[in-house]
């Protein structure tokens, strides 16, 4: 995932209506026996967020079934036929945000705060990271502080940079190569915040940017659990809190629980992948 920078708006305590147009075309190197693919691409009805419209198109592929997973992540699970070599996946709507100065509130789910306390094989620290939060709590004592002052610091270490890692990248790789991209800012701050004994959870999802409405790819950031406020984002790729320019589609432990596309395939290789992503603010007549 990917994103351009971003700088404080004036957009922040308005209401926005944003629309999304998202189409992902990958096709396969020779035609495939069989495959699963399993879609997070619905934004989520949540604190500050409403879905007004939503509709998904598909090309090479048939929806098997739709569920709400753990993360209360809205999930589709798409097949692709056999003989297929070219899927195209469109989805289209408006939502409406608002800002929040990034508190989401309560956690509501079925997977328990604790699970969230744990590192995974994306954020498993190692020396730097642990280096760089042992510097945090040197610093800081108030946690929502702790918390800034580790999105502040991983930016300082880990200039935005793309080409340098992939969606395989773990938070200490990112760490160690010192460049890297919005999913490993995110993945780093997750490892930072788990070993300072809090829960925190990846987000992928849309960011309307200032300077352009055509994007590369979706967004991601985190969020941090704080008795007394709940949930807090932290898109640290930015350097803010998420406000009403950003649109939540999925949650979940890291990348691989919010990924907007995961799956498997048999008999077939995939070639290319282009996306095409539009994010633009709605003028409504008042």
């Amino acid at each position: 995932m990917r994103s351009r920078r971003i700088t404080a708006s004036s957009h922040r305590s308005l209401p926005l209506h944003l629309a999304i147009d998202h189409t992902t075309r990958y096709r396969f190197a020779e035609p495939v026996a069989y495959a699963l693919q399993r879609l997070r691409i619905m934004p989520k009805a949540t604190q500050g967020q409403v879905v007004l419209d939503w509709h998904v198109e598909y090309e090479g592929v048939k929806e098997e079934l739709s569920y709400e997973d753990q993360n209360c992540n809205r999930v589709t699970l798409v097949s692709v036929a056999p003989g297929t070599s070219e899927v195209v996946i469109r989805c289209h709507g408006t939502v409406q945000t608002e800002d929040r100065a990034g508190v989401m509130g309560p956690h509501s789910g079925n997977l328990p705060l604790w699970g969230f306390s744990s590192q995974t094989a994306y954020t498993r620290p190692g020396p730097k990271i642990r280096a760089l939060v042992a510097a945090v709590r040197r610093e800081e004592r108030d946690l929502l502080g702790q918390l800034h002052a580790l999105s502040a610091m991983i930016l300082e270490h880990v200039a935005y940079e793309a080409g340098h890692t992939g969606v395989e990248t773990t938070a200490e790789q990112a760490m160690e190569a010192g460049h890297g991209v919005c999913q490993d800012h995110a993945h780093i701050f997750l490892s930072g915040v788990r070993l300072l004994g809090v829960p925190a959870r990846y987000v992928s999802g849309y960011l309307m940017m200032d300077d352009r409405v055509n994007q590369e790819a979706t967004h991601a950031w985190a969020e941090a659990y704080v008795e007394g406020l709940g949930w807090v984002g932290f898109d640290v790729a930015n350097g803010i809190s998420p406000d009403a320019r950003y649109i939540r589609v999925a949650t979940g432990r890291d990348y691989r629980d919010a990924a907007p596309i995961t799956g498997i395939s048999f008999g077939g290789v995939e070639e290319e992948l282009h996306v095409q992503l539009a994010v633009e603010r709605q003028f409504t007549q008042q």
